[in-house]
Protein backbone atom coordinates (compact mmCIF):
# COMPACT_ATOMS: atom_id res chain seq x y z
CA UNK A 1 0.00 0.00 0.00
CA UNK A 2 1.27 3.48 -0.88
CA UNK A 3 2.08 6.00 1.84
CA UNK A 4 -0.77 8.29 0.78
CA UNK A 5 -3.21 5.37 0.93
CA UNK A 6 -2.07 4.49 4.46
CA UNK A 7 -2.44 8.11 5.51
CA UNK A 8 -5.98 8.26 4.12
CA UNK A 9 -6.87 5.04 5.90
CA UNK A 10 -5.48 6.29 9.25
CA UNK A 11 -7.38 9.58 8.97
CA UNK A 12 -10.63 7.81 8.03
CA UNK A 13 -10.33 5.55 11.09
CA UNK A 14 -9.69 8.58 13.31
CA UNK A 15 -12.67 10.44 11.85
CA UNK A 16 -14.85 7.45 12.66
CA UNK A 17 -13.45 6.49 16.08
CA UNK A 18 -11.69 9.60 17.42
CA UNK A 19 -8.69 7.52 18.56
CA UNK A 20 -6.79 4.53 17.19
CA UNK A 21 -4.19 2.19 18.67
CA UNK A 22 -0.86 1.61 16.97
CA UNK A 23 -1.28 -2.17 17.00
CA UNK A 24 -4.72 -1.84 15.41
CA UNK A 25 -3.17 0.05 12.49
CA UNK A 26 -0.33 -2.47 12.17
CA UNK A 27 -2.86 -5.32 11.97
CA UNK A 28 -5.28 -3.64 9.58
CA UNK A 29 -2.68 -2.17 7.25
CA UNK A 30 -0.37 -5.20 7.45
CA UNK A 31 2.61 -2.88 7.78
CA UNK A 32 5.52 -2.85 10.21
CA UNK A 33 5.30 -0.93 13.47
CA UNK A 34 8.16 1.34 12.38
CA UNK A 35 6.29 2.21 9.16
CA UNK A 36 3.10 3.11 11.03
CA UNK A 37 5.04 5.16 13.59
CA UNK A 38 6.63 7.07 10.71
CA UNK A 39 3.19 7.65 9.19
CA UNK A 40 1.89 9.03 12.48
CA UNK A 41 4.88 11.36 12.83
CA UNK A 42 4.30 12.69 9.31
CA UNK A 43 0.58 13.22 9.90
CA UNK A 44 1.27 14.96 13.20
CA UNK A 45 3.76 17.30 11.47
CA UNK A 46 0.98 18.07 8.98
CA UNK A 47 -1.27 18.91 11.98
CA UNK A 48 -3.78 16.24 11.00
CA UNK A 49 -3.61 14.21 14.22
CA UNK A 50 -1.97 14.02 17.61
CA UNK A 51 0.21 11.09 18.64
CA UNK A 52 -0.68 9.70 22.07
CA UNK A 53 0.64 6.82 24.14
CA UNK A 54 0.07 3.67 22.09
CA UNK A 55 -1.56 5.32 19.10
CA UNK A 56 -3.10 8.57 17.86
CA UNK A 57 -6.13 10.80 18.32
CA UNK A 58 -7.87 13.63 16.50
CA UNK A 59 -6.75 17.13 17.39
CA UNK A 60 -9.12 19.06 19.63
CA UNK A 61 -11.23 21.66 17.88
CA UNK A 62 -10.11 25.01 19.30
CA UNK A 63 -13.48 26.26 20.48
CA UNK A 64 -15.07 22.93 21.36
CA UNK A 65 -15.35 22.10 25.05
CA UNK A 66 -16.69 18.77 26.36
CA UNK A 67 -19.37 18.95 29.03
CA UNK A 68 -18.71 17.91 32.63
CA UNK A 69 -20.59 14.67 31.99
CA UNK A 70 -18.39 13.90 28.98
CA UNK A 71 -15.18 14.60 30.91
CA UNK A 72 -16.15 12.94 34.19
CA UNK A 73 -15.06 9.39 33.39
CA UNK A 74 -12.25 10.11 30.93
CA UNK A 75 -8.82 9.16 32.40
CA UNK A 76 -10.51 8.83 35.80
CA UNK A 77 -7.69 6.83 37.42
CA UNK A 78 -5.06 9.33 36.26
CA UNK A 79 -7.16 12.27 37.45
CA UNK A 80 -7.52 10.75 40.92
CA UNK A 81 -3.78 10.23 41.26
CA UNK A 82 -3.00 13.73 39.96
CA UNK A 83 -5.52 15.17 42.44
CA UNK A 84 -3.96 13.27 45.33
CA UNK A 85 -0.55 14.63 44.36
CA UNK A 86 -1.96 18.17 44.12
CA UNK A 87 -3.55 17.94 47.58
CA UNK A 88 -0.20 16.91 49.07
CA UNK A 89 1.11 20.43 48.40
CA UNK A 90 -1.58 22.01 50.61
CA UNK A 91 -0.58 22.93 54.15
CA UNK A 92 -2.78 23.52 57.18
CA UNK A 93 -4.46 26.93 57.27
CA UNK A 94 -3.85 27.60 53.56
CA UNK A 95 -6.30 29.71 51.58
CA UNK A 96 -6.67 28.11 48.15
CA UNK A 97 -8.47 28.66 44.87
CA UNK A 98 -10.05 25.49 43.49
CA UNK A 99 -10.96 25.83 39.83
CA UNK A 100 -14.07 24.20 38.38
CA UNK A 101 -13.32 20.89 36.67
CA UNK A 102 -13.36 17.13 37.00
CA UNK A 103 -9.68 16.78 37.99
CA UNK A 104 -9.78 19.49 40.66
CA UNK A 105 -12.99 17.88 41.99
CA UNK A 106 -10.99 14.74 42.76
CA UNK A 107 -8.86 16.76 45.21
CA UNK A 108 -11.71 17.38 47.64
CA UNK A 109 -11.62 14.06 49.57
CA UNK A 110 -7.96 14.81 50.41
CA UNK A 111 -8.76 18.25 51.90
CA UNK A 112 -10.40 16.95 55.06
CA UNK A 113 -8.80 17.99 58.38
CA UNK A 114 -6.42 20.47 56.73
CA UNK A 115 -8.30 23.44 58.25
CA UNK A 116 -8.17 25.39 54.99
CA UNK A 117 -10.34 27.98 53.26
CA UNK A 118 -11.44 27.21 49.71
CA UNK A 119 -12.63 29.77 47.17
CA UNK A 120 -14.12 28.15 44.09
CA UNK A 121 -16.10 28.83 40.93
CA UNK A 122 -17.08 25.16 40.64
CA UNK A 123 -20.71 24.47 41.47
CA UNK A 124 -20.06 20.72 41.31
CA UNK A 125 -17.57 21.08 44.18
CA UNK A 126 -20.03 22.57 46.65
CA UNK A 127 -21.87 19.42 47.88
CA UNK A 128 -18.57 17.62 48.53
CA UNK A 129 -17.10 20.61 50.35
CA UNK A 130 -20.25 20.90 52.47
CA UNK A 131 -20.15 17.20 53.35
CA UNK A 132 -16.59 17.59 54.66
CA UNK A 133 -17.46 20.89 56.41
CA UNK A 134 -14.66 22.73 54.64
CA UNK A 135 -14.85 26.52 54.91
CA UNK A 136 -15.83 27.63 51.41
CA UNK A 137 -16.40 30.88 49.53
CA UNK A 138 -18.33 30.60 46.26
CA UNK A 139 -17.48 33.01 43.43
CA UNK A 140 -20.41 35.19 42.34
CA UNK A 141 -21.19 35.51 38.66
CA UNK A 142 -22.89 33.82 35.70
CA UNK A 143 -23.45 30.06 35.61
CA UNK A 144 -22.03 28.17 32.62
CA UNK A 145 -24.32 25.15 32.45
CA UNK A 146 -22.12 22.84 30.35
CA UNK A 147 -19.28 22.83 32.89
CA UNK A 148 -21.10 23.87 36.10
CA UNK A 149 -18.69 26.78 36.40
CA UNK A 150 -19.28 30.39 37.42
CA UNK A 151 -17.76 32.84 34.94
CA UNK A 152 -18.15 36.40 33.62
CA UNK A 153 -17.00 39.92 34.47
CA UNK A 154 -18.72 39.86 37.88
CA UNK A 155 -16.79 36.68 38.74
CA UNK A 156 -13.49 38.31 37.76
CA UNK A 157 -14.28 41.39 39.90
CA UNK A 158 -15.32 39.15 42.80
CA UNK A 159 -12.08 37.18 42.60
CA UNK A 160 -9.97 40.34 42.61
CA UNK A 161 -10.95 40.94 46.26
CA UNK A 162 -9.06 37.82 47.42
CA UNK A 163 -5.50 36.51 47.63
CA UNK A 164 -4.41 32.86 47.79
CA UNK A 165 -1.57 30.77 49.10
CA UNK A 166 -2.12 28.24 46.33
CA UNK A 167 -4.22 27.98 43.20
CA UNK A 168 -5.26 24.74 41.47
CA UNK A 169 -6.41 25.03 37.87
CA UNK A 170 -7.78 22.61 35.31
CA UNK A 171 -6.73 23.15 31.70
CA UNK A 172 -7.83 21.91 28.26
CA UNK A 173 -4.52 22.42 26.51
CA UNK A 174 -0.84 22.56 27.52
CA UNK A 175 1.61 23.42 24.75
CA UNK A 176 5.30 24.29 24.97
CA UNK A 177 5.00 27.32 22.66
CA UNK A 178 1.30 28.22 22.88
CA UNK A 179 0.94 27.95 26.66
CA UNK A 180 -2.01 27.00 28.85
CA UNK A 181 -5.30 27.30 26.97
CA UNK A 182 -9.01 26.73 27.38
CA UNK A 183 -11.87 26.97 24.83
CA UNK A 184 -13.86 29.70 26.61
CA UNK A 185 -12.32 33.24 26.79
CA UNK A 186 -14.40 34.07 29.88
CA UNK A 187 -13.09 31.04 31.75
CA UNK A 188 -9.59 31.93 30.57
CA UNK A 189 -9.90 35.38 32.15
CA UNK A 190 -10.96 33.89 35.49
CA UNK A 191 -8.12 31.34 35.47
CA UNK A 192 -5.65 34.10 34.57
CA UNK A 193 -6.88 36.24 37.46
CA UNK A 194 -6.68 33.36 39.96
CA UNK A 195 -3.12 32.61 38.84
CA UNK A 196 -2.10 36.25 39.24
CA UNK A 197 -3.54 36.45 42.77
CA UNK A 198 -1.87 33.28 44.05
CA UNK A 199 1.57 32.71 45.59
CA UNK A 200 1.82 29.31 43.88
CA UNK A 201 -0.17 27.89 40.98
CA UNK A 202 -0.58 24.26 39.94
CA UNK A 203 -2.15 23.15 36.67
CA UNK A 204 -3.75 19.70 36.87
CA UNK A 205 -4.12 17.88 33.55
CA UNK A 206 -3.88 14.28 32.40
CA UNK A 207 -1.40 13.65 29.59
CA UNK A 208 -4.07 13.73 26.85
CA UNK A 209 -4.00 17.54 27.28
CA UNK A 210 -0.28 17.80 26.50
CA UNK A 211 0.74 19.21 23.10
CA UNK A 212 -2.82 20.52 22.71
CA UNK A 213 -3.91 24.13 22.26
CA UNK A 214 -7.46 25.46 22.41
CA UNK A 215 -8.94 28.89 21.70
CA UNK A 216 -8.08 31.21 24.61
CA UNK A 217 -4.66 31.56 26.25
CA UNK A 218 -4.43 31.65 30.04
CA UNK A 219 -0.66 31.89 30.62
CA UNK A 220 2.74 30.64 29.52
CA UNK A 221 3.69 27.11 30.60
CA UNK A 222 6.45 28.54 32.79
CA UNK A 223 3.88 30.44 34.91
CA UNK A 224 2.66 27.38 36.88
CA UNK A 225 3.74 23.94 38.03
CA UNK A 226 2.27 21.24 35.79
CA UNK A 227 0.92 18.11 37.48
CA UNK A 228 0.26 15.28 35.02
CA UNK A 229 0.74 11.56 34.39
CA UNK A 230 3.60 9.93 32.49
CA UNK A 231 1.49 8.05 29.92
CA UNK A 232 2.86 10.30 27.18
CA UNK A 233 6.55 10.28 28.05
CA UNK A 234 7.53 12.04 24.82
CA UNK A 235 5.23 15.01 25.49
CA UNK A 236 6.43 15.28 29.11
CA UNK A 237 10.08 15.15 28.01
CA UNK A 238 9.40 17.87 25.42
CA UNK A 239 8.01 20.18 28.11
CA UNK A 240 10.89 19.44 30.46
CA UNK A 241 13.44 20.58 27.87
CA UNK A 242 12.57 24.13 28.88
CA UNK A 243 14.41 24.79 32.19
CA UNK A 244 11.74 27.33 33.18
CA UNK A 245 8.96 24.72 33.02
CA UNK A 246 8.38 22.51 36.06
CA UNK A 247 6.52 19.25 35.42
CA UNK A 248 5.68 16.83 38.23
CA UNK A 249 4.34 13.42 37.19
CA UNK A 250 2.46 10.92 39.32
CA UNK A 251 4.39 7.78 40.27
Amino acid sequence: MLTTERHQFILSILKEQGTVKLQELVDQLQASESTIRRDLVQLEEMKLLKRVHGGASLLQRKGLEPTTMEKQYKARAEKQLIAKLAASFIEKNDCIYLDAGTTTAEMIPYLKDKNITVLTNGLMHIPKLIDLEIKTVLVGGTIKFSTNAIIGSNAVQFLNEYRFDKCFLGMNGIHQELGFTTPDPEEALLKKMALRLSNETYVLADSSKLNEATFAKVADVSDAIILTDSNDEEAVAHLQKNPKVKVVTIK
